[in-house]
């Protein structure tokens, strides 16, 4: 039996718990009496009918956003948690939002499409196409006379001069307005001419905007191939379109903005560009005119001619030192000669004189055979060396049939292991080169 007294506290608490957690969240109709704002910001007051009335509170965090200041005697609709004041035992609701009576039915109607249309997908963020990074045709479905296209226009023309803009005119308030929008939508779908479509209208109250709130006109939204921008009212004003919309732009002007480019910050970065490859142009012909310069050289150095011009030269540099050897040994005989001369041409007799003509045309025929002797010799050795430097030139070697193999960059190739398969390689002949692939 103690298990079911309660203190009243306990009582309490477990009403409390019971109502929010039965009920919950409710949508209420009433007249405002008793309203009260104490110094800490919250709201009290009371709703009534004819029959009845419940205690309400709306904390401060809450009643910021309220638009409107509540009056006694006023009709509102109000979303609220039904809960329990547990000190005193009271009854009441908590206040999450109010509005006046009338906008108060718009909201509620709102907010479950919002519910119904976000269930079935239409919000989902992976399903909304990107804007164009560059727009070139603009569509613009809203009123033709409304201060919003103008707004448009002159942000457009003043930041984008070559944008192509089409108008595709629609009411934006009254009864038919939401066919219209739907209208304009499907006719810019059809046409297929705008890059990205701007869709909406200035501020004005929940009612002046309610076209964009119709199911139809988030439906036609959602179809459109083309990308939708929203751009409904002030940046405050909330709409169903802004939520099927592929971007929302808090208000028309910002739009503009969106799809246009600025023309000057466009020509600052291509100058900008411009000077970027202007330089990297310049550092590339730098580098590949430093490669051709070490290319050629590499090629000048181990070019056949190149070699064939210094064996020319050590040939030619071995010949100088040969005649150059001869003529010491001429001066050096001839020395001798003309000493003997001069000795004989002093010496009084005959004899002597007759006995050294004769011995010297003994050494000088000695002196001629041997130098004869010397020259052929050394001819014989120079046409030796000549005849083995010509049996050591390429070009020679090219003659017999031989070929000297090279990569494409000139290097000359000695061992299989210097190539690879698909490799170019160049097969250099007597008679010219042969470009090859190797398999």
């Amino acid at each position: 039996m103690n298990e079911n007294i309660y203190s009243v506290s306990q009582l309490n608490y477990s009403v409390r718990q019971l109502l929010e957690g039965q009920l919950g969240l409710v949508w209420l109709t009433g007249e405002i009496s008793n309203f009260s704002q104490p110094v800490s910001g919250h709201w009290y007051l009371t709703l009534k009918d004819e029959n009845a009335q419940v205690r309400c509170a709306m904390f401060r965090m809450k009643n910021m956003r309220v638009a409107f200041r509540p009056q006694n005697g006023m009709q509102v609709l109000v979303r609220a948690n039904v809960s329990l004041y547990e000190p005193r035992g009271d009854y009441q609701l908590i206040i999450e939002s109010i509005h006046p009576a009338g906008e108060g039915l718009l909201q509620q109607q709102f907010e479950a499409l919002k519910i119904k249309l976000a269930a079935e997908g239409l919000f989902a963020q992976n399903l909304k196409k990107n804007l164009p990074h560059f727009a070139k045709t603009v569509g613009i479905v809203t009123s033709p006379t409304g201060a919003a296209l103008q707004d448009i226009l002159n942000i457009l023309q003043r930041r984008d001069p070559s944008l192509k803009i089409i108008i595709y005119p629609t009411a934006v308030q009254g009864k038919d307005a939401a066919n219209e929008i739907v209208q304009m939508i499907e006719l810019a779908n059809l046409r297929n001419e705008a890059d990205v479509l701007i869709v909406g209208r200035g501020g004005g109250s929940l009612e002046d905007l309610w076209c964009f709130n119709e199911e139809t006109v988030a439906r036609a939204i959602f179809r459109s191939s083309i990308p939708v921008i929203s751009a409904v009212g002030h940046e405050t004003d909330v709409t169903i379109a802004d939520f099927v919309a592929d971007v929302r732009a808090p208000t028309p002007s910002a739009a503009a903005e969106l799809v246009s480019r600025n023309q000057q910050e466009l020509f600052q970065q291509l100058q900008y560009k411009r000077q970027r490859l202007e330089m990297a142009l310049d550092r590339l012909f730098n580098e590949k005119q430093q490669h051709l310069q070490r290319f050629l050289l590499r090629l000048q150095n181990r070019h056949p001619s190149a070699r064939l011009l210094a064996q020319r030269q050590q040939t030619g540099q071995l010949e100088h030192r040969l005649n150059s050897a001869i003529r010491r040994l001429l001066d050096k005989n001839h020395y001798k000669l003309t000493a003997l001369c001069e000795r004989l041409e002093k010496n009084p007799l005959p004899y002597l004189v007759r006995q050294q003509n004769h011995h010297i045309v003994q050494l000088a025929t000695n002196l001629d055979f041997a130098l004869k002797r010397l020259v052929v010799s050394k001819q014989t050795s120079l046409s030796a060396l000549c005849g083995k430097l010509d049996g050591l030139s390429p070009l020679k070697v090219l003659a017999r049939g031989y070929s000297i193999a090279e990569t494409e960059q000139g290097e000359t190739i000695s061992s299989v292991n210097q190539v690879e398969t698909g490799d170019k390689i160049k097969t250099r002949l007597r008679d010219g080169v042969i470009v090859s692939k190797v398999i």
